[in-house]
């Protein structure tokens, strides 16, 4: 990519505000110009189910710059516009009213909740993605109110947790054996649903929903096995979709996401892709992944923003995520994978939920993560980045991590 004058970020989120930042730093002074389909300026996502919610963050302290930074920056911020649609050939993208030109377009257009076909939006329906979405389900989180919440993802539980603490009555309708089985596996997922059930939360698992009918007095959630949970107000959390529908109708490559190289380039020389749209290359795991977490966001956009101006290198940082629920916190870093893990190692007081935890594949972690334990995210990432550590002193609890890490037997070059 030649040194752009124009570059146009398709996508209001925190990696455009990340690459919009990162583009400044590095000394561009063309036109930077982000294009964004809501009301508000750039704005971080994890407080929309944590601290925004609970009320315990102000609001200002979710957006991702001062609203003055953008000026001071000539960032043209253009906001409640939506990108019909990109012409690779004119370099263009059309917005109403007219276009606008680029040398370099970024697409960073983010995910969007997954809907279930029997629970449409509704005044007692609700999904969360937006600021707008968290102060209207803030609103529903009252004393003695019964919520009921599909799914037992991160997104359902952190609202579980948010809802317990406002002293709502709260139901979380899980398909799988456990909540969140699918991410962290049967030995870590037991402990949040032990952590949840011990926090009143009524944890119903294997259940299938065949309906939600919504009344003027509350909504009622149908099972398939004929039983019914009744609710004055339903989240509906069952993970994201990539809005990839613009690359697509360009003409991009889209799997799952837009298939960026590990550079963040997609199919087309002139654009690029970041965010939790983008299924990046991973250099070190050796495969696409596309990551739906705060920390990627900023990571991508920045490197999106050096691969723009000609001084980029390969985006290699491994997936990071955190969340935080009643007097629990956990940092997770590394990815599983498709092929899964082999054994779970354990570390510390699992009963007492202060612990490490690493997940292991033909004799390789793969993925560690800590509960309550924050001194111990750097061993832990630290560990997974060697990879090939002494599983049986990691076992064994007594070395620090950092030692075992320093120890590891690394590849041949």
């Amino acid at each position: 990519m030649s040194q752009p004058r124009s570059v146009v970020v398709v996508g209001g989120g925190l990696a455009a505000a990340r690459a919009a930042e990162g583009l400044r730093e590095e000394g561009f002074d063309g036109r930077v110009v982000i294009v964004g389909a809501e009301d508000e300026r750039p704005y971080e996502r994890p407080p929309l189910s944590k601290g925004y919610l609970l009320g315990t963050d102000e609001r200002e302290s979710v957006f991702a710059h001062p609203a003055d930074w953008y000026v001071q920056h000539d960032v043209e911020l253009v906001l409640r516009t939506r990108v019909t649609s990109v012409d690779l050939a004119a370099r263009a993208v059309t917005v109403p009213g007219g276009e606008l030109a680029y040398d370099a377009l970024l697409l960073a257009t983010g995910a969007s909740p997954r809907h279930l076909p029997a629970a449409p939006p509704g005044r007692r329906v609700g999904y969360l993605r937006t600021i707008g979405d968290s102060e209207r389900i803030k609103a529903e989180l009252r004393p003695d109110r019964n919520v009921a919440i599909i799914g037992g993802g991160w997104v359902g539980l952190e609202v579980a947790a948010a809802a317990r603490s406002a002293g709502c009555q709260v139901v979380v309708l899980e398909a799988a054996d456990r909540p969140l089985q699918r991410v962290l596996g049967a030995e870590v997922a037991d402990v949040f649903a032990s952590l949840h059930t011990s926090h009143g939360v009524d944890l119903w698992t294997g259940v299938s929903v065949q309906g939600v009918k919504e009344g003027p007095d509350g909504v009622t959630v149908r099972l398939e096995d004929g039983t019914s949970v009744r609710a004055d107000f339903l989240l509906v959390g069952v993970g994201a979709r990539p809005n990839t529908e613009l690359a697509e109708a360009a003409g991009l490559d889209v799997d799952n996401g837009v298939v960026v190289d590990a550079y963040l380039r997609t199919s087309h020389p002139d654009v690029l892709a970041a965010g939790d749209v983008a299924r990046a290359h991973h250099p070190r795991l050796d495969r696409h992944i596309r990551v739906e977490h705060w920390d990627n966001a900023i990571g991508q956009g920045r490197a999106a923003a050096r691969t723009i101006l000609g001084t980029g290198a390969p985006y290699d940082r491994l997936p990071y995520f955190f969340t935080d629920q009643y007097d629990v916190g956990i940092e997770y870093v590394g990815d599983v994978g498709p092929d899964g893990y082999d054994d779970v190692v354990l570390r510390g007081d699992v009963p007492g939920r202060v612990f490490t935890a690493f997940w292991v594949r033909r004799g390789r972690v793969v993925a560690g993560m800590h509960m309550n334990d924050w001194d111990a995210i750097d061993g832990v990432r630290a560990v997974v980045d060697a990879g090939a550590v002494d599983l049986r002193a990691l076992r064994e609890g007594r070395a620090p991590l950092e030692e075992l890490a320093a120890t590891a037997v690394r590849p041949s070059p």
